[in-house]
């Protein structure tokens, strides 16, 4: 066929996608190169959820272009703002998300696929952007929708879950070809089931964990508006040894003024709930969450709240992202802030949660056990994680030798953002469990 280099950026499902399209690609004979002037075919797998990574796409598109190769921009730019795509390199090929599985056809007829709402894109062949992970979208699309900020329900299309069954297939098959972790994902792993008639979430997670073999489970993140009526059943199954104790719930402000404004469906003492009772169930539970500064109407007390927030309820991590507007969204034709008090807002919020996670992460010195090396870093080193997602820095070891074992580690040093550990041995064949 000829030779195939890709970039893949975004979320999870985005990275999901990527490895589809390149299998199908693979299967047909295509040739995946490193270098985008060795290629014949250009293939950008795009997100588009805040301006600055549009922006970043845009530019990657324009300097792309450069090599005169075929280009096929996939994600979320073809969908949302394909016109903007048009304008920089109008010779490019738009795929819709949800036409992912029809990659093949986009190239051999060089026309735009911009639609495709039945798609299914489990039981394709897959090439893993890393072989220890095996990502599983459960869903497509947003059952919300609502949200004032977010561009993603006019991007990814209507809300459609997989099967229970299919979604078990594909995770056995992954499985069975070697990965150490499962990842479920989609817009909102909270609403999975939904469609059916109810929240199906629990079972999935019941069925995963009941596939043999040694691995471990991150569940993806979970808007908090359908979370309450499976609380107690969902934190009984972060307890299962195969479930990393890991919760990725986005508030995205701490004051109900704003999350109204923003149509999120939930308010600050709901969110707080939740969050506690998780806690509470869970020793040692890594929060993750999300915030969105200078929303339309925040004012300085609004602001004062989410940082409040945060400190009372300590995550271990924190998504800050600066307000911008979004094409598609009801916060586009609202009366914007000022950049400036935005930009200091972020500031301040980073600083605030930065010196959280460094405390929470000193705590961890001395701690050891069993993680897996699931990453390598940018150095080369081995990144391993135990079963809390912790990510442990291997600094001496080579990750490219390590990656997919199961080590005994200890932590030895701190970082905001990561911890610093010394390799005790590695575990071939001993059960991969909480350390």
């Amino acid at each position: 066929m000829g030779k195939l280099y890709a970039e893949i950026y975004g979320c999870t499902a985005n990275t999901a996608d990527g490895e589809i399209a390149l299998g199908i690609l693979k299967e047909a004979g295509w040739e995946i190169v490193d270098k985008p002037e060795d290629s014949d075919l250009i293939l950008l797998v795009t997100c588009a959820v805040k301006k600055p990574t549009s922006d970043r796409m845009l530019h990657r598109i324009k300097a792309l272009k450069i090599y005169g190769k075929t280009m096929i921009v996939a994600g979320c730019m073809a969908s949302g703002e394909g016109d903007k795509v048009k304008r920089i390199a109008p010779e490019a090929v738009l795929v819709h998300p949800r036409a992912i599985t029809q990659i093949l056809e986009a190239v051999e007829s060089k026309k735009d696929l911009l639609t495709g709402d039945c798609v299914d894109k489990l039981g394709k062949s897959r090439v893993l952007k890393n072989r220890v992970v095996g990502i599983i979208p459960v869903s497509e699309g947003c059952r919300w929708g609502r949200c004032g900020f977010c561009i993603v329900p006019f991007t990814r299309g209507r809300f459609v879950s997989y099967s229970l069954d299919k979604i078990i297939d594909e995770a056995t098959r992954l499985i069975s070809n070697g990965v150490m972790e499962i990842w479920l994902t989609s817009q909102d792993m909270g609403s999975y089931g939904l469609d059916f008639g109810r929240n199906m979430l629990p079972g999935l997670i019941k069925s995963i964990v009941s596939i043999p073999r040694e691995f471990w489970v991150r569940i993806g993140m979970m808007n908090p508006i359908y979370l309450k009526p499976i609380l107690r059943e969902l934190a009984d199954l972060y307890l299962h040894p195969k479930v990393y104790k890991f919760l990725h719930i986005p508030v995205q402000s701490g004051s109900d003024k704003v999350l109204k404004a923003m149509n999120r469906g939930y308010t600050v003492s709901m969110f707080k709930e939740m969050i506690e009772y998780m806690k509470n169930r869970i020793e040692n539970l890594t929060i993750s969450t999300d915030i969105i500064v200078g929303y339309p109407g925040e004012d300085e007390e609004d602001f004062e709240k989410t940082i409040k927030l945060i400190k009372e309820l300590e995550p271990d991590s924190v998504n800050i992202s600066k307000f911008f507007p979004r094409p598609h969204t009801s916060s586009e034709r609202l009366p914007q802030l000022d950049p400036r008090i935005i930009k200091e807002r972020s500031r301040h919020i980073t600083e605030v949660v930065r010196e959280i996670a460094y405390k929470k992460n000193i705590r961890w010195i001395g701690w050891s056990g069993r993680a897996l090396v699931d990453e390598i870093g940018e150095g080369g080193e081995a990144i391993a994680r135990n079963i809390y997602y912790k990510p442990i820095v291997l600094r001496d070891n080579c990750g490219h030798i390590l990656l997919g074992r199961k080590v005994e580690v200890e932590v030895i040093d701190a970082k905001p953002y990561c911890l610093i550990g010394r390799l005790i041995k590695i575990l071939d064949r001993e059960i991969l469990e909480d350390g």
